[in-house]
């Protein structure tokens, strides 16, 4: 693949229209932090997607909107708004797409600021988002902004998207408009995913999730007479006995060839997201004296690449159907929420080569190769558009995704930038 440096006359002058531009990438940033779009449920994603679109019909792009009718958490009152903007040079060649989610988690108890304020202190853009990912969906558009500006004549298309629900599952963004071809060659043939990984890292995919709900049964009864009877909750401690003393250090045990990081991520993990038994108390007075008949928990399951989904799930069952012969009373019931398959892009392909020689240039060192513990939307670009050419990288520290005082740091989303506008130029040139 040639270098962008031998496939255009210079690069410097879009590497120094990026650095001219650092007031405008915070301020920017500051804006996209500013629209709360909360989800769940889904809030303010209209105006926070016009802002990204109106931003780029002015500087020559074509802009879509386009409503996830139908998805999860789709109404009118919160619509599932997505917006792609595409840039034609007018030459043949590939697209490159940069594709950020625009939603956010609840912020939360902890913050010292206002954690839609987009306050700037000490180099760093604070808020809900910061990181995770505005400041990257910031810094692509800065990039490409600059990369067309520049004058370098490119061949292809070059497209910028902000979706919906990445959050929640991303099926009223990245997967809808993956089943619509959104994603698929020949419209696109690079993704370029800037969530928050750090920046001198290619993240080439995620391990898989299997997300489930178990059900312990029992029989209710008076609380002064239990043994007329049978406690659901005492039932989900056996199938949690089970976990401790079976589960847990069995997936202890096992180590991915994979690059995840953090290294604590390389081995398979159980995290018990909720537990839910007997009656309520959200009420004024005493809880009602009763038995409890059901007992709920929902468990998150982070899996490997070298296990199968079949495998993660039949472990799981197999744990229950013990219980069921082996426990007096045991009954369960078992509802899977959410899957999704490892996946993991070639680190000698296209996307993943150029924005490493990227990194090299503009940071001056090596880049690092990982995997991410968790999903990101590459599982929808990979298994429903069929696109395999698909990475992450942009600026932020993931640790700090979702917590208290989120930020993002000025020199990262200036160098990611940088890193963003060298990989777009040197991909389109690659078949141009």
């Amino acid at each position: 693949m040639p270098d962008s440096a031998a496939a255009f006359p210079s690069m410097d002058p879009v590497l120094a229209l990026i650095d001219g531009r650092e007031d405008e990438l915070v301020a920017l940033t500051q804006d996209l932090i500013r629209i709360p779009t909360i989800n769940p449920p889904g809030d303010f994603y209209r105006p926070c997607a016009e802002l990204i679109g109106e931003r780029l019909r002015k500087r020559g792009f074509e802009v879509t909107y386009l409503r996830a009718e139908g998805t999860p958490g789709d109404s009118d009152r919160y619509p599932r708004i997505n917006v792609v903007a595409r840039w034609e040079s007018g030459r043949a060649g590939p697209c490159v797409h940069f594709n950020s989610h625009i939603d956010v988690v609840e912020p939360g108890a902890g913050w010292t600021v206002d954690p839609f304020g987009g306050v700037l202190k000490d180099g760093r853009v604070y808020g809900r988002g910061a990181c995770d990912m505005k400041g990257g969906l910031a810094a692509s558009m800065i990039a490409i902004e600059a990369l067309i500006d520049s004058g370098v004549e490119l061949p292809g298309a070059i497209e910028i998207s902000g979706t919906a629900d990445e959050e929640s599952g991303g099926y009223g963004g990245v997967a809808w408009l993956a089943e619509r071809g959104w994603f698929s060659p020949p419209r696109v043939d690079h993704v370029i995913i800037p969530e928050p990984l750090n920046v001198d890292r290619v993240c080439i995919g995620h391990r898989g999730v299997w997300w489930a709900e178990i059900e312990t049964k029992g029989r209710i009864a008076h609380g002064s007479m239990p043994f007329l009877g049978d406690s659901a909750i005492r039932h989900m401690s056996a199938v949690l006995e089970k976990f401790e003393h079976e589960l847990y250090p069995a997936l202890g045990e096992r180590h991915s060839q994979m690059p995840v990081a953090p290294d604590g991520a390389r081995t398979s993990s159980l995290n018990i997201n909720s537990l839910h038994g007997g009656q309520g108390e959200d009420f004024l007075g005493l809880p009602a004296p009763l038995v409890a008949d059901s007992c709920r928990m929902i468990i998150d399951r982070r899996f490997l690449i070298e296990e199968s989904l079949e495998d993660v799930k039949g472990e799981v069952t197999d744990l229950l159907e013990t219980l069921v012969r082996d426990r007096p009373g045991f009954t369960y019931g078992l509802r899977e929420l959410f899957a999704v398959a490892p996946t993991m892009a070639d680190r000698d392909g296209p996307v993943a080569t150029a924005t490493a020689e990227a990194i090299r240039r503009v940071l001056g060192r090596p880049a690092q190769f990982i995997c991410s513990p968790g999903t990101y939307d590459q599982k929808h670009v990979d298994r429903i558009g069929k696109l395999k050419d698909c990475i992450a990288y942009g600026p932020g520290v993931l640790d700090l995704a979702h917590q208290p005082d989120e930020w993002v740091g000025v020199d990262d989303m200036i160098a990611s930038a940088k890193v963003m506008a060298l990989a777009a130029a040197a991909l389109l040139a690659r078949q141009g």
